[in-house]
């Protein structure tokens, strides 16, 4: 197809897509989402439009993005559609602990926040061709691995639009390599929602006949979702009094117990508020010394690598890390550099003194659950020791 026949067909896709987003139930997007669409759209059309196209430049065109979204939006399992396409601005919280970049002032760019089948969700939408999408930073692209991060973050700090999951829409596929770097370092797993595999449109010639044209293919999509607040095993690692894995059944002598809490996480513990376990909800409201923990900020508070396990961590050697850790070895090790930067008992306490630690009970059960089947006996201990505190 030549230079020309292409700018007319994607400006044709342009037009399609300003059609199909006026289309879009008023009742499950709101106006100013259908305007931010329709005016992405439209730029895109004046951009192929323009006389200033240079004839020896390849072209290269962004209508292929929003039709991705607007397919998504299409789908009857999407409803409550609040933003698209823009920066999600960002807000302070606890979330895990650490003083997360996520992108810089203007926030982390999103490009639909909606719910899906009842539950929020972001998604992040890629058009790119598979070969082009880099884990790792190169020339000038971040990276995908540093972007998820990001979003993630951004989302565990939301405080009024905290998602369950964000959503990966690669339309045109993933690397094999990636998907596998995906679901070792964030969980990412297959979305069990069913997307269909082809966009339709319907052009009217006659008002007798309508022509079904198809759009878009997306039999070839890679669709991810990763849990906001999922928390990798890894994380729960042997303290540095602790003996090698095969030690984690046993028990800790009492003598041993002041010791083995350590100081900076007696520290953290000791300089909240102590909470009435008796307290009902109509008391907390309207009070503003209570700060709520996710599972992923309990988790990094007991873990050992926050709790003088770094030198053990870093003498063993990198062999045996891998063969221990497999799949989220570089995981941990951002983690142990993450915590040699920014100790996070440090960090929280400047957020927790003299407030009272709340939890809703979903959070207390994945965080038992967590540090019973992967903790080791100091974990186990911290843990009970921080549910005490907490309300």
């Amino acid at each position: 197809m030549e230079e020309m026949e292409l700018i007319e067909e994607a400006k044709k896709r342009c037009t399609r897509v300003m059609e199909r987003v006026e289309r879009l139930d008023t009742s499950k997007i709101s106006t100013s989402c259908k305007g931010t669409l329709l005016k992405l759209a439209s730029s895109e059309l004046n951009f192929l439009s323009s006389t200033h196209l240079h004839q020896s430049l390849p072209l290269s065109v962004n209508i292929g993005h929003l039709e991705a979204v607007v397919h998504i939006l299409e789908q009857p399992f999407i409803t409550g559609v609040s933003r698209v396409c823009k920066p999600f601005p960002l807000s302070p919280t606890i979330g895990n602990g650490e003083k997360s970049d996520c992108g810089g002032a203007k926030g982390v760019y999103l490009d639909i926040v909606c719910t899906l089948n009842r539950n929020p969700v972001w998604f992040i939408v890629s058009d790119r061709n598979p070969k082009y999408v880099s884990w790792d930073e190169c020339s000038g692209n971040k990276g995908l691995r540093t972007r998820i991060q990001q979003v993630l973050d951004a989302a565990r700090s939301s405080l009024t639009l905290k998602p369950s999951s964000v959503i990966l829409f690669f339309s045109n596929g993933l690397d094999q390599c990636v998907c596998e770097k995906l679901e070792g370092e964030f969980g990412a797993y297959e979305c069990a929602v069913e997307f269909p595999d082809c966009s339709f449109d319907f052009l009217e010639e006659s008002e007798s006949e309508w022509i079904n044209v198809l759009a878009r293919s997306y039999r070839g999509a890679c669709i991810l979702e990763i849990k906001v607040d999922h928390v990798s095993p890894s994380v729960l690692v042997y303290d540095i009094k602790d003996s090698p894995p095969d030690a984690v059944g046993t028990q800790i002598p009492e003598k041993h117990i002041d010791i083995s809490l350590g100081a900076s996480f007696s520290s953290l513990i000791s300089g909240m508020k102590f909470c009435c376990l008796h307290a009902g909800v109509e008391t907390l409201l309207g009070q503003d010394d209570l700060i709520n923990f996710d599972t992923t900020a309990l988790i990094a508070v007991v873990s050992g690598i926050s709790n003088g396990g770094i030198e053990k961590l870093l003498a063993a050697p990198e062999t045996e890390m891998r063969l221990r850790f497999k799949g989220n070895y570089k995981f941990v090790i951002a983690q142990v550099l993450s915590e040699i930067q920014n100790p996070i008992h440090v960090e929280l306490s400047g957020l927790t003194s003299g407030k009272r630690g709340i939890i809703c009970e979903t959070v207390h059960s994945e965080f038992k659950e967590l540090v019973s089947m992967c903790g080791g006996p100091y974990e186990k201990l911290r843990a009970d020791q921080l549910l005490k505190c907490l309300m």
